[in-house]
């Protein structure tokens, strides 16, 4: 089979504006990017607003190995498959980070014949949206430390009489804002700044202080992408980001600083969804790429509304296994004016159910363990308690679920079946094979067929994980005893700490954002299946005014990944043509 990459170039695809002819939108919304993606002009859901809504259909997964269950794959596969059955379909997914590309994972155009393409364009900088989040994010970093050099270097009535301008008193110590850059770089997780030039006068640099990078794809400014429902939306969001405290206590916003009018300039083209296509030419919405396990893991509010009013289905992907993005999706962007899903495709594979046999470890850049792929009933039997694990996760929410089980090329037809029986047996409305990977729409017929009958058989009841109006550390416990199994949160003095000044300062009823592996449905990547009676470490919580959620950090979760030794970039190059090579 060719890879992913010669797939890719070798379809033949239609222009841009002949895809968004055929969706309906009018020209002038639809803003070319070169001849294969564009920009769509939030006025096209003006235009559109007074047509019903298609349905949703979430995306989520198992708990994964570190190469993934294949949930873009489906999410690519199952909009392929619908509209193979006659169904209009539009996939909506995130814009993948650098970070992952380059390290271990790859891409996250989805792989075989149920791909967004061209992959290298939706792999490697797309329209620009994640460098704009990187650049307006860095100049917020810039402004405050620009803030606290010129504040301390005049004194602070000196500065107010110069300026005009209120001393904001910014306590270095407390600045909670991160810079960040769009690659996996560990070394930037804890830096100093401001350090001294010999033979310079002093502070010439800056105030020193400890600072350190995220991953920009962990920003603040992404999060706030995903959820704003208008430009005007994402400015007023942008102006209440808390970028750090002052040395009375009190919060300093971006509006503080005045740069969240220059933040929103950079990303006010970011806003916009970008366009593309599948290699079936069905359309696909991209835009934002917030991580599941440091995020919220979810694609934009605004690329949804207007694919529904676009599509019979449209179907998103929620980031990593139902602990996870699926979770943020129904308890953070559902209550931010996100549609709720009609229907849940909860996709898993034999080999990473084995994995939760406990038999097994799986390190990533490295080849499986045979016993995961080959026949192995024993293994899959003890493994299938994650699979019920998240059935019953979804059925929390009150909505049905079709398990969608992701062939690979060793698997039985003994063992497949063996799957289907139990996942009906565990709970769900409905099951069947993808193999979208191999064959496209036509491989996800079956999936796309129970995915129609559910959704018309099935009316849910949606409804949240927990009480929005509760304090954080209900909210917290809530998460971790009925979200994941666990037997309490356990937090931290310092969490403590910053729980009581959140509520002091009128943020206590924000839904919660856990930061945690996406390896196991606990806080212990060595957890695997479906553990019972762990403890969850809160470490810290951080405010996320902006976005409108608290952030909390649980175990040793980092938000700079690092890379391994062999990443992703030691393949990737150029050809004698100039083509790309070895992208996955």
């Amino acid at each position: 089979m060719k890879s992913d990459i010669e797939i890719s170039r070798d379809a033949n695809l239609m222009r841009i504006t002949e895809l968004a002819d055929k969706l309906g939108l009018k020209q002038e919304h639809v803003e070319p990017y070169g001849h294969f993606k564009a920009k769509v002009s939030l006025d096209s859901f003006e235009e559109l607003k007074d047509k019903p809504d298609g349905r949703m259909v979430l995306v989520t997964a198992t708990t994964p190995t570190p190469f993934g269950e294949g949930k873009t794959v489906n999410t690519i596969g199952i909009t392929m498959g619908l509209n193979t059955i006659g169904k209009n379909a539009i996939s909506c997914i995130r814009q993948p980070s650098m970070g992952p590309v380059f390290g271990i994972k790859g891409g996250a155009a989805g792989g075989g014949y149920a791909q967004v393409v061209p992959m290298e364009d939706f792999n490697l900088h797309l329209t620009g949206d994640i460098h704009a989040i990187s650049s307006a994010h860095n100049l917020g970093s810039a402004a405050l430390d620009t803030r606290v050099f010129h504040e301390e270097r005049e004194g602070y009535e000196a500065f107010e009489k110069r300026t005009g301008m209120k001393a904001l008193r910014i306590d270095p110590a407390r600045i909670t804002w991160r810079r960040v850059v769009d690659h996996n770089d560990r070394a930037l997780r804890q830096i100093t700044i401001g350090e001294q030039t010999p033979g310079t006068p002093k502070n010439m640099n800056g105030v020193p202080r400890s600072e350190g990078f995220d991953i920009t794809v962990g920003s603040e400014l992404m999060a706030i992408l995903a959820l704003a429902t208008s430009l005007q939306d994402m400015r007023e969001r942008f102006g209440k980001v808390i970028m750090a405290y002052s040395h009375d206590g009190e919060p300093v916003t971006a509006e503080d600083l005045q740069v969240a009018g220059s933040m929103t300039a950079i990303m006010k083209e970011a806003i916009k969804p970008t366009l593309m296509q599948n290699l079936e030419g069905g359309a696909s919405f991209v835009h934002a790429g917030p991580f599941a396990n440091i995020a919220h893991g979810n694609s934009s509010i605004v690329s949804d509304q207007i694919a529904l009013k676009l599509a019979d289905y449209v179907v998103t992907e929620a980031g990593f296994g139902s602990d996870m993005g699926f979770e943020k999706y129904c308890n953070i962007k559902a209550r931010a004016g996100g549609k709720a899903p009609d229907v849940v495709a909860l996709v898993c594979s034999l080999r990473g159910l084995k994995s939760h046999s406990g038999d097994f470890k799986v390190v990533a850049g490295r080849d499986l363990d045979r016993g995961m792929i080959d026949p192995n009933l024993p293994a899959l039997e003890k493994g299938i308690s994650n699979l019920r694990f998240h059935i019953n996760n979804v059925k929390k929410y009150g909505l049905p679920c079709v398990v969608t089980i992701n062939r690979f090329p060793d698997d039985t037809q003994e063992e497949l079946d063996w799957m289907m029986i139990k996942a009906k047996e565990l709970g769900a409305e409905g099951v069947a094979i993808s193999e979208g990977f191999v064959h496209g729409g036509e491989g996800c017929m079956a999936v796309a067929n129970e995915i129609d009958r559910v959704c018309n058989e099935k009316r849910p009841y949606f409804n949240y994980l927990y009480n929005v109006e509760d304090n954080i550390s209900t909210k917290l416990n809530d998460l971790v005893t009925k979200g994941y199994g666990g037997s309490k949160a356990v937090i931290s003095d310092e969490a403590k700490a910053q729980i009581a000044l959140l509520e002091e300062k009128g943020y206590g009823n924000l839904p919660v954002c856990m930061a945690k592996t996406q390896l196991s449905v606990s806080h212990d990547p060595s957890l695997k299946g479906e553990p019972t009676g762990f403890e969850v470490p809160i470490r810290e919580v951080r405010l996320s005014a902006g976005a409108g959620f608290v952030y909390a950090l649980c175990g040793t979760i980092m938000t700079m990944p690092g890379l391994g030794s062999l990443p992703g970039y030691m393949k990737i190059d150029i050809d004698r043509n100039g083509d790309i090579v070895n992208l996955s």
